[in-house]
């Protein structure tokens, strides 16, 4: 069943390595929650009639700036034009000094039953270089205290591949995170995009990433303490114990059609995609005043589509299944890139299933842009 996506473009301050779109004024923050929830009612018929919701996703951003009273309209809006499973997945990402004992009875009673908290690192220079709103003794403290208020379903993010001498920082915020004893892990490597503020120290020379060969070290130490502690890798990023993965991702890694609302967010219906303007202001004006959506469609092509499937299918644990590529997306890697599919083998970079299902291993983990883009030459060339 498809899911729910909503885009919060509202934060505190801007974290130095956040590409994403977000707005650090809140004086459109009451606008833009009626227009989104406007946009439900422009938008009832995207994912079809009488489409049931599996999972709703609130992203940004910074959700957990939403009052009780904002959240609420969302939710009577969803329910206006959406079925909504009984058993429904909905996350709320959070930063962890939103997450006050009062603000996290508030989700509590509402219809969250699960929190992406926004950790990143449990190390206080760190936090400090990246300009996250939070403090070191912020990060542990808000999982207790949302897991004292009832909140069990709990998934935090770390960022690894920080500048550092060493590897020990890194070993301590593992260490950390695995003393929560939270279901679900999201790690993530710092990048570099060239439209934030590392990008801008980059090109000036006053920011220096560590090189790869020491990011590689730390998400090998990663992937050691993740099976140490049961869990497991079902994306590239992001681990999980048995049975907790996040249901909305991984519709989304299977392609699964969802609806993204809210300025910058993308939705996918299963024939086309369609990216909302990224501009707050002129979101709200279209929406609200001329009562339509600013957005671009595209149509995705046979060759869109077995690109999309690569891109998602070769970064899970299923692998990406060579017989649904060829009789479904029309391309037949087997044939068409036999030579390839032997050296990524004889590499130790991937495995072949008797099922022909392509899966990566650990090292190939490592490759895995390089080894996508190299897959996606050769079904542009042959779709």
């Amino acid at each position: 069943m498809p899911g729910l996506y909503l885009h919060i473009p509202f934060c505190k301050q801007a974290c130095h390595y956040c590409d994403f779109h977000f707005s650090t004024s809140m004086a459109l923050k009451s606008r833009l929650v009626e227009a989104i929830t406007q946009e439900l009612a422009l938008r009832a018929d995207y994912l079809g009639p009488h489409a049931t919701l599996e999972t709703i996703y609130f992203g940004g951003g910074t959700p957990s700036l939403l009052t009780a009273a904002e959240l609420d309209h969302i939710f009577e809006a969803i329910h206006r034009h959406f079925r909504v499973a009984a058993d429904a997945e909905i996350t709320l990402e959070a930063n962890p000094d939103d997450l006050t004992a009062s603000k996290v009875q508030e989700l509590a009673a509402s219809p969250v039953n699960r929190l992406s908290i926004g950790l990143q690192s449990f190390h206080e220079p760190h936090l400090r270089l990246m300009n996250r709103a939070h403090s070191a003794t912020e990060s542990a403290a808000a999982v207790r205290v949302a897991q004292a208020a009832g909140f069990e379903n709990i998934s935090i993010d770390l960022i690894y591949g920080v500048p550092t001498p060493d590897h020990g920082i890194w070993e301590q915020d593992l260490a950390q995170a695995f003393a929560l004893q939270v279901p679900h892990l999201s790690c993530y490597a710092l990048t570099v995009e060239p439209d934030t503020v590392f990008g801008r120290q980059l090109k000036k020379g006053a920011f220096r990433p560590p090189p790869d060969e020491f990011v590689a070290r730390q998400f090998e130490m990663l992937l050691s303490e993740i099976a140490r502690y049961g869990y497991e890798q079902y994306e590239i990023s992001n681990f999980s114990q048995p049975g907790r993965e996040s249901r909305h991702n991984s519709a989304y890694w299977r392609g699964v059609p969802y609806l993204g609302l809210g300025p910058s967010a993308h939705s996918f219906n299963g024939r086309s995609r369609q990216y909302t303007l990224a501009n707050n202001p002129q979101y709200v004006t279209a929406v609200l005043e001329r009562h339509e959506v600013p957005a671009t469609i595209e149509h995705l092509s046979p060759t869109d589509r077995a690109n999309e499937y690569l891109m998602t299918s070769l970064r899970t644990a299923r692998g990406t299944d060579l017989r649904h590529l060829r009789t479904a997306l029309g391309v037949d890697l087997q044939r068409q890139r036999t030579d390839y599919l032997t050296y990524l083998q004889a590499s130790g970079w991937a495995t072949l299933t008797s099922d022909d299902v392509l899966i990566l291993t650990d090292k190939g983990k490592l490759l895995a842009d390089q080894i996508t883009l190299e897959l996606f030459q050769a079904a542009d060339s042959t779709a």
